[in-house]
């Protein structure tokens, strides 16, 4: 627990450098304190309400015993594995396979599928993909991932403003930077996102192998999720990239781009890692 809150102080250091580094080059000393400011509020924010800003941008719908049927249930029961509090289930309403975690900590997380995930794979796949996601709960990487995702979008929307900032035309900043300030913060972003994300979804791998019981079944859902999501674009994910760290495989069709920032490890050795542990009995 102690080396999540670490990761998450780090986190958000580095994202209130970011905005601080932005605002010195858009508008100077003064820049900078504002964007310190900003960058402070938005952490602030964020760690309180950035898991229902992420659940609004996939329209995802709430459901319960009544109205989940055998995916809630299969929720309830991997939570009492995990010794987790009962999360907060949600269904997308997206025909691409997969599914994330989000919240401030176990007592207030949330877990989401979509509905194309709920009809591709059988129900002992499921039960995997949803193992995993529950370790991320477990292993309080939620509010990480769902801070990070918050946050890089609106740093990607202040480069996309930067144009805008500054009075007078001798106020504002040489045109050169402004290019390089829209160019770079985005990337800034997105290095600041694959720094916390990659390791997360190995150790998400093996805590949900332990929670299900069922390394296999993990690691065959995987393959089976990357192969439609390759060829079903998901538009929610596509209109909000910074949130695709969250989901269990990269949600965007980036071609071979998205390998330039790759927020997922491959799934290729995902799945080598899943079958050792089946082979180790674990």
């Amino acid at each position: 627990m102690l080396n999540n809150w670490l990761k998450t102080t780090l986190l958000m250091a580095a994202i209130v450098a970011l905005f601080g580094t932005i605002g010195m080059m858009l508008g100077g000393a003064q820049g900078m304190l504002v964007a310190l400011l900003l960058g402070g509020a938005m952490n602030l924010w964020a760690y309180w309400n950035s898991d229902k800003m992420v659940l609004r941008m996939y329209n995802a719908r709430a459901v319960d015993a009544a109205t989940g049927g055998e995916f809630y249930a299969t929720v309830a029961d991997l939570a009492r594995r995990a010794g987790l509090p009962m999360p907060r289930v949600y269904i997308i309403d997206e025909a691409q396979p997969n599914a994330f975690a989000t919240g401030r900590n176990p007592d207030n997380a949330a877990v989401a599928a979509t509905t194309g995930i709920l009809r591709l794979l059988p129900a002992r796949e499921l039960r995997g993909v949803m193992a995993h996601e529950l370790a991320h709960v477990r292993n309080r990487d939620i509010l990480i991932s769902t801070i990070s995702a918050t946050v890089a979008g609106a740093i990607s929307m202040l480069a996309q403003f930067a144009m805008l900032f500054g009075g007078g035309d001798r106020e504002r900043p040489n045109m050169i930077v402004q290019l390089a300030i829209m160019l770079l913060a985005p990337v800034a972003a997105a290095l600041i996102q694959m720094a916390i994300s990659r390791t997360r979804e190995f150790g998400a791998d093996r805590g949900g192998a332990e929670i299900s019981g069922d390394p296999e079944a993990l690691a065959s859902a995987l393959r089976r999720i990357e192969a439609y999501a390759r060829g079903t674009p998901m538009d929610a994910a596509e209109m909000h990239p910074e949130t695709a760290q969250m989901m269990i495989i990269n949600p965007l069709s980036g071609g071979d781009l998205q390998g330039l920032f790759r927020t997922h490890p491959a799934t290729e050795e995902r799945v080598r890692r899943l079958l050792e542990l089946a082979r180790r009995g674990i």
